[in-house]
This record gives structure tokens, C-alpha cells and sequence, in this order.
């Protein structure tokens, strides 16, 4: 954290680079060209759909034309035809028109030398409102043709679309998530990041649901992409389908393992409740099962391992179980927010027809995500944390002075350290002053044989040697004189007294 602020500091301080004029064109540059490239990448999709299709008329006005709508769908603005609402829009160009527009607004942010978080609202404004401005004129525009839309629906959902893309662009350069995060403490901090990290996790088993249906179903799925047409372009086209649509299944599975479903005008699919019917001939709705099953709720065993997951990172958060618990609280509600922003961009209008609507109950899915979190969760981070123990001031002493029973105890066993000292103290220590050493005698003569002598500086061992054989005699009548000596004035000075 610290190395971040002071990197921050030293790039807020650097000279700027660019007068206003030109900081002014380059956030045009920057905002004008997220917004031809997206809808380049548009036609140019379209494009080889037309080219490759047999009966096709292909042509460059009629392409451009085209495309148009497809990039207000793009930004998730529904369209409406004749025979109703489109509403329920593929969220896989969403996703790939927002990657572009933040990866524009972070290079326009590195451009331009942006550091701080109030810098970047030049770059979030003027690429949102560049969208807003081309999205309320296409609307405008289309007027009251085969495909139109409200004029303020495109105005507001294109700039909300393109604006949160920049801002999650420049987000981390500019240190947007520092500013949020460091406002938490570390308790919730860790528990948004378990929130995520089980939405990615629930997100993941959506996947394999839906992997696993197609494979389950695949002589099915190929009848459906043979029937779509003989032609190239026709199953390049129903191809693209499915992959623009292949994150709207992903959450419809995903709301299937937990336990909410999703539906498809009168067909609806749950582990607990199954009403089937006819569905669109797309193969990526061969997935969706076709009967209902005793074992589908086994799959509700996802939601319980997630939370369980969750408890088990929440459980070292604090020694206070409370604490923990917040934790998962944290984690399971903002598993919630997400899986119900998730499920309300998943679903909604399908031209009127039978099969209108497709819904995700986002609501539902939510309660049921923050639920599977939540219970879960607190149970395994509640009983396997670590626990502080508490003890009352009178019930201390008992943890630090252990009861002692002079009857039954143990008289070679000594619990306190205050005992040791009485019975020392009933000691009489011999003054050293009362022995009377031969000062002639070198002090390093009365060294312990065990130990070896320490060599005197500048000498050598080798001259040390002969010296030590020729006293070796005389040595050992010292020591035994020490010895007795000792041993005597030990005696006359217990004498009489209790030992230990």
C-alpha cells in the first residue's frame, strides 16, 4: 500500500504533457473512435454473414444500414419489430463492445498521463456521451421502420453501457479501487472478495451444466444444425447465434444448479419443478433437459460446496467468531447483487410469440445465491475458526497458580518459583574472601581439565604445549589441596544445620 501512494505521488507530479487544445483532441479522438470501431466490428460480422450466405443480397449501404440496430443491441437496448419486443439480447457482444471500450479508455488515460481519480471524468464523460449522443441519433433515424426503438431507451442505455466499460477501464491505472477499498476494514474486504470469488465459482458451475447438456445431447444438437440450412454462411450464421447467446445459457444454468430455474414462455426447467413444451430450433437449447429427472436435485449440491467453500476461507478472518460471521454476510450478499444483475440482463421479451418470455427470475436467484452462501458458510466458519477463551478476573488464578495440597503433593516437586527461593535462602552461601589462594599461582593454573585453555594472543600453541607437560605434576597436588580445603570449611559451617 505504501509503495502504491508513493508511485502515485511521484507520477501526480510530473509536468503535464499537453496543453488544453490538445488534451481536448485526444479525448475526441479517444471518444470518436470507441465508437466507429465498435460499429466497424459490427458490419464487419454482419458482413461475412451476407457473404457467406446462398440467397443473400449483399451490398455496402445495406450492411452499414444494418448494423445500426445490431449496435444498439450491442449496448443492450431492446428493439422492437411488428410482431413485438426483442429484449432478450446476447450478452456475448455486450461483453466484447465493453473490452474495447474500456481498453480504449485506458490508453487514452496512459496517453494523456491520468494518475488520479478525479483526472479520468474527462475520459469516462466524453466516451459516454459520444455513445449516448450515436445512440439517441440512430434511434432517431430508424423513425418508425421494421426495427425501431425509444429514442431515450438508446440515449441513456448506450451511455450507461459505454461509461461503466470506461470507468472499469481506467479503474485500476487511476486507483479507483483504492479509493473504495480503503474505506474497508479487512474483515469485509475479505468478505467482498469471497463474495466474487463465489460468483465466479457459481458462474463456473453454470458452465459445466450447460457443457454437460450438450454433450449429453449432441445427436440431438447435430439434427438441429443440419436442419438450419445446407449452406456455409447459414451455419456460420446459426453458429453465431449460439456464441453471442452462450453467456445467456451459462446463467440459466447457473440459475438451474441453484435451484431458481429460468424459463421460456410455458416451458420451465428447475431441479424441483419441470413443465416441458416446444422450444426454438437453436442448438444451443438442445442443452435444456427434455424430462424431468429423479436426480435433478442432487445438483443443488453445487450451491451447499460453494458456501461451504466460503465458510473455510472466512474461517482464520478473526479470533471472534462475530467478526467471521460478518464476513460471510459480506460474501453472501454481494454473491446476491451480482447474480441478480446478472439475471436481469439474462432474460427478457422474445418477440410476442410462444416461446416470449425468457425469463431468469433475478430476484429468485438472488435470495437463493445469498442463501446457499450465507447458511452454509456461517456454520463452517462459525465451528471452524479459532476461538479467543475469555476467563473472569476471580477464575484467573486458576490458569496461573495451580492448586497445591502440601498433604498429597509431591514433596520432590516444586510448582512455584517462590519456593525455590525460600529454600535457597535457608542456605548460607561461603564468602570467597575466607579462602586464601597463593597469589604466586597464576589464575589460569585452576582451570577445569574438561575445558581447554583459551590461547593467549600472539602466542603460540605449539610454545604453550611443553610448558602445560612440565606442570602437570604440580598441578594435580594444587587441586587436591583446593579440593580439601573446601571440603573442611563446608563442614564446620553446616555443622548442626538442616539440610535440604
Amino acid at each position: 500500500m505504501l509503495q502504491r501512494d508513493v508511485t502515485r505521488e511521484v507520477n501526480t507530479v510530473r509536468p503535464p504533457e499537453f496543453s488544453r487544445s490538445e488534451r481536448m483532441r485526444v479525448l475526441v479522438a479517444a471518444a470518436v473512435g470507441s465508437v466507429v470501431v465498435g460499429y466497424a466490428a459490427v458490419a464487419a460480422v454482419l458482413a461475412l454473414v451476407s457473404a457467406t450466405a446462398t440467397y443473400a443480397d449483399f451490398s455496402t449501404s445495406g450492411v452499414l444500414s444494418a448494423a445500426a440496430p445490431a449496435w444498439l443491441a450491442a449496448h443492450h437496448v431492446p428493439l422492437r419489430f411488428d410482431s413485438g419486443q426483442l429484449g432478450v439480447l446476447p450478452l456475448l457482444p455486450t461483453a466484447l463492445l465493453m473490452l474495447l471500450v474500456g481498453r480504449t479508455a485506458a490508453g487514452t488515460a496512459d496517453r494523456l498521463g491520468l494518475y488520479e481519480p478525479l483526472q479520468v471524468r474527462g475520459v469516462v464523460l466524453s466516451i459516454a456521451a459520444s455513445h449516448a449522443v450515436v445512440g439517441g441519433a440512430i434511434a432517431l433515424v430508424m423513425g418508425d421502420g421494421v426495427v425501431r426503438t425509444t429514442p431515450a431507451v438508446a440515449f441513456f442505455g448506450c451511455a450507461a453501457v459505454s461509461g461503466l466499460a470506461a470507468t472499469i477501464g481506467v479503474a485500476r491505472r487511476c486507483g479507483l479501487y483504492e479509493v473504495v477499498f480503503d474505506k474497508l476494514d479487512p474483515v469485509a474486504l475479505h468478505g467482498l472478495r469471497a463474495g466474487f470469488m463465489a460468483l465466479f465459482a457459481l458462474v463456473s458451475i453454470g458452465s459445466l451444466a450447460v457443457a454437460a447438456g450438450l454433450a449429453a445431447s449432441w445427436p440431438r444438437t447435430s439434427e438441429v444444425f443440419a436442419g438450419a440450412g445446407p449452406s456455409f454462411g447459414v451455419g456460420l450464421g446459426v453458429f453465431l447465434l449460439c456464441l453471442g447467446y452462450l453467456p445467456n445459457a451459462i446463467i440459466a444454468g447457473f440459475s438451474y444448479v441453484v435451484g431458481a430455474g429460468f424459463s421460456m414462455g410455458g416451458v420451465e426447467v428447475s431441479p424441483l419443478r419441470f413443465v416441458g413444451g416446444q422450444v426454438p430450433p437453436v442448438p444451443l437449447l438442445a442443452a435444456m433437459p427434455e424430462n424431468e429427472f429423479m436426480w435433478s436435485p442432487a445438483v443443488l449440491a453445487g450451491g451447499a460446496v460453494i458456501g461451504v467453500l466460503v465458510g473455510w476461507t472466512c474461517r482464520k478472518v478473526s479470533d471472534r467468531p462475530t467478526s467471521r460471521l460478518r464476513a460471510v454476510l459480506v460474501a453472501a450478499i454481494t454473491a446476491g447483487v451480482g447474480s441478480l444483475v446478472l439475471a436481469a440482463t439474462a432474460g427478457g421479451r422474445l418477440a410476442g410469440g410462444a416461446f416470449d418470455p425468457v425469463t431468469v427470475p433475478a430476484g429468485l436467484l438472488a435470495l437463493l445465491v445469498a442463501l446457499w452462501v450465507l447458511v452454509p458458510g456461517a456454520l463452517v466458519a462459525w465451528l471452524a475458526g479459532s476461538r479467543r477463551k475469555v476467563v473472569a478476573a476471580d477464575d484467573a488464578a486458576e490458569f496461573v497458580e495451580p492448586d497445591y495440597d502440601e498433604e498429597t503433593a509431591d514433596p520432590d516437586v516444586v510448582f512455584e518459583d517462590d519456593e525455590l527461593t525460600d529454600e535457597f535462602e535457608q542456605l548460607e552461601v561461603v564468602d570467597s574472601d575466607e579462602f586464601e589462594v597463593d597469589e604466586d599461582l597464576e589464575t589460569d593454573d585452576y582451570y577445569d581439565e574438561d575445558e581447554e585453555p583459551e590461547d593467549v594472543e600472539g602466542e603460540e600453541e605449539d610454545d604453550a604445549e611443553p610448558e602445560a607437560e612440565e606442570d602437570l605434576g604440580e598441578e594435580e597436588d594444587l587441586d587436591a589441596e583446593f579440593d580439601e580445603m573446601l571440603g573442611m570449611k563446608a563442614e564446620e559451617d553446616l555443622d548442626g544445620k538442616p539440610g535440604r
